[in-house]
């Protein structure tokens, strides 16, 4: 049965072509709503380019037709931008939420027997809609639920024979297990598990592989449990071109994943710098305006980075004679960037940490992943129980879809960090809060 759905702004910024994803049915953008769009184009940010962008795909449907009357899809739907007749001369009147109920109400009495949908990210205007009597929803064509992601731990119990052939050799083969690309794994043996080994499956065969382990720890890093021994193994690997490290707060994730760039471009030499990247999304209450140039401005979003960049430097010691965080930046060795900048570049011979992934829409992952070159790699860490992107939850962060979408390739491997290593408070607190 055909539907009419009204997009809100947000859907068209977290993405820009949604029009295109809804079957057979109707899509109705208010006018209001193009209006909101008109005050975002102007923008550096990613949302300013998705704004230039929705604008650009509707003037390109258009192609002499009338938006007003509906244009023709290729999935079968029918696009339309509707104007309330009475409001026609009156330009944007109001709040655009106000107009999308009202254009909800209008088209609900238009069409009695089609079901109209409020399609928004906004949790507020579907309460509304509700409270008004009409149906709204959030955006699921990119959704993947949590669960889908976070899988428990694999183990394979496997002969004393065997756990001695792979601890000999480094490999063992054994087939039918089902196991994706680069996927971890526990072998133990016996009914009591007196032997243990850890061990992921390779990328191009069905043999188990052991882990990379290097000798004196990681910058001063050393793991304290499995999934650390997993997350350094996929890092160090440089066949694997993406890694995705998920845990909640403490897990060290930021650290393994820095520590990581940090011994592969300055002792191994693999790399020709590290780029770091955060989204600016802030905690709390933002403090709005900053003075200062860039670097001051930015100094807060970035000082996470810089503090585990200096306890680097106390654990594993100086770089080429670089002391201190700031010193090797000036020298740059080590650029640290808002991901708003990142658009546009080729980013090639890096080592890339994309921090605080969970921030992300699945459009800013695909800008991000997009922008590495040749013999790069890059890193992404996120914690999807701690999401501050108001339009962005656990089912729509980009770095979920990712993770979904990347599962059993062989350029990438994703670990899950479970246990809290930063200190016993901070693993309660993560627990109970």
């Amino acid at each position: 049965m055909r539907k009419n759905y009204i997009l809100d702004a947000n859907i068209l910024i977290h993405d820009p072509y949604s029009i295109l994803h809804f079957a057979d049915n109707t899509v109705i953008i208010p006018v209001g709503v193009i209006s909101e769009l008109d005050r975002f184009k102007k923008e550096a940010s990613d949302r300013g380019f998705s704004a230039r962008a929705v604008v650009r795909l509707l003037d390109g449907l258009r192609n002499g037709q009338s938006l007003a009357a509906g244009v023709k899809l290729e999935s079968g739907g029918i696009l339309k931008v509707y104007c309330e007749p009475e409001r026609v001369l009156e330009g944007s009147s109001g709040p655009a939420d106000v107009e999308i109920l009202r254009v909800a109400r209008a088209i609900k009495q238009a069409e009695p027997d089609t079901p109209v949908i409020i399609v928004t990210k906004d949790i507020n205007l579907r309460i509304r809609a509700d409270a008004a009597g009409l149906r709204a929803e959030d955006y699921e064509s990119d959704h993947v639920p949590l669960a889908e992601v976070a899988r428990p731990d694999t183990e394979l119990t496997v002969t004393a024979e065997q756990l001695d052939e792979f601890r000999r050799h480094g490999r063992l083969s054994l087939s039918g297990l089902g196991l994706r690309a680069n996927q971890y794994v526990l072998l133990r043996t016996g009914e009591n598990h007196q032997g243990t080994a850890l061990a992921r499956r390779d990328a191009t065969s069905e043999q188990l592989i052991a882990l990379r382990d290097p000798p004196g720890g990681l910058w001063g890093i050393h793991p304290r449990n499995k999934e650390q021994y997993y997350a350094i193994d996929a890092l160090l690997d440089e066949r694997v071109s993406l890694v995705s490290l998920m845990g909640k707060a403490g897990t060290g994730k930021t650290l393994l994943a820095l520590a990581a760039a940090m011994y592969q471009t300055f002792r191994k030499r693999l790399y020709r710098g590290i780029l770091v990247c955060r989204p600016i999304v802030p905690v709390g209450r933002d403090l709005g305006f900053l003075p200062g140039d860039l670097g001051s401005k930015l100094a807060p979003w970035v000082k996470p980075i810089t503090d585990t960049i200096e306890f680097l430097l106390d654990a594993g010691g100086c770089v080429k004679g670089h002391g201190d965080e700031a010193s090797l930046i000036r020298a740059g060795l080590i650029e640290i960037q808002p991901l708003t900048y990142i658009r546009g570049r080729s980013i090639a011979k890096r080592f890339v940490v994309i921090d605080e992934a969970q921030n992300l829409t699945p459009l800013e992952v695909k800008t991000v992943i997009t922008r590495v070159g040749q013999a790069a790699k890059v890193v992404l860490t996120g914690d999807p129980w701690q999401i501050d992107n108001p339009y962005v939850d656990r089912n729509s962060s980009g770095f979920i879809y990712l993770i979904n979408r990347f599962a059993g390739e062989p350029l990438a491997a994703h670990v899950e960090l479970r246990k809290g290593e930063r200190s016993p408070l901070a693993e309660l607190a993560a627990n109970l809060l």
